[in-house]
């Protein structure tokens, strides 16, 4: 299986209390993986979120991070080096999103929104390089965005983010080239998450349309006509990780049906 590599790695996951990161915790849990789960949820969501993915039977911890706060994140780093041994496998998921024209554009949305979306993920590689480099071993993983490869209007500052994540993994993949290191992003479209769904009925009221007209209006962009799954991104990051993606590097995996290929 080209995934028994991964039994008894450890992997950080921000942003995976719910959502695509919590998806990606799942399936590393299910290939024997350790897994440091981030976020800033309640307190019981948090602990649901743990004890969803430690039914694997793997090591399942969570860590309350701030993205916002580099010493925090550094700190998330350092404490699962000292505790697991060792960050094998980095994903940098977590990430906020608000939508305004550049004109009225909040600044403190935008200075937020750049600092978790790109700014934290650099604090977090920065910090685990040095490790995967001392180990000859890493796997950096960054959720972008089909806004990493595409624009779209009123989401100046999640675009600009996203295209920063794209260039942020190409220097890094090229810095490691030499070593068992890579670096890659994962660019989603539409994926149907909790946060999404319960954006439907917001968006029927606002349109003025039916619910399953309201799922359509944010499928416009997707070719497939379909939301893609926690799932199906679980599987691609960790085939990414595996071993069968060494020679894998520096590029961006759309997974976004079709949405990008037009």
């Amino acid at each position: 299986m080209a995934t028994a590599s991964l039994k008894g790695k450890t992997a950080v996951i921000t942003g995976s209390t719910s959502g695509i990161g919590h998806g990606i915790a799942m399936a590393f849990a299910a290939e024997g993986v350790n897994v440091v789960i981030n976020g800033l949820g309640s307190a019981a969501d948090n602990a649901a979120a743990v004890e969803q993915v430690a039914k694997f039977g793997t090591k399942v911890t969570f860590d309350p991070a701030n993205m916002l706060k580099p010493d925090e994140i550094a700190n998330m780093v350092a404490k699962t080096e000292k505790d697991f041994g060792a960050v094998d496998i980095l994903v940098n998921c977590a990430g906020i999103q608000h939508v305004s024209p550049i004109e009225n554009f909040p600044i403190e949305k935008w200075d937020m929104i750049i600092a978790i979306n790109l700014t934290s993920a650099f604090h977090s590689i920065r910090a685990a390089v040095p490790g995967m480099k001392k180990r000859n071993f890493g796997r950096i993983i960054n959720i972008a965005s089909a806004h990493s490869l595409r624009a779209s209007p009123n989401k100046a500052a999640y675009v600009a983010a996203k295209h920063g994540l794209d260039g942020l993994t190409k220097t890094v993949a090229l810095e490691c080239a030499q070593m068992q290191i890579t670096a890659n992003c994962i660019s989603p479209g539409f994926v149907w998450t909790p946060l999404v769904e319960k954006q439907i009925p917001d968006i029927a009221k606002t349109q003025n349309i039916t619910e399953e007209a309201a799922k359509n209006f944010l499928l416009g962009k997707q070719p497939s006509k379909r939301f893609g799954t926690v799932e199906q991104i679980g599987a691609l990051a960790v085939f990414l990780a595996s071993d069968a993606a060494v020679a894998i590097t520096g590029s961006n995996y759309s997974i976004d049906g079709g949405w990008t290929a037009e």
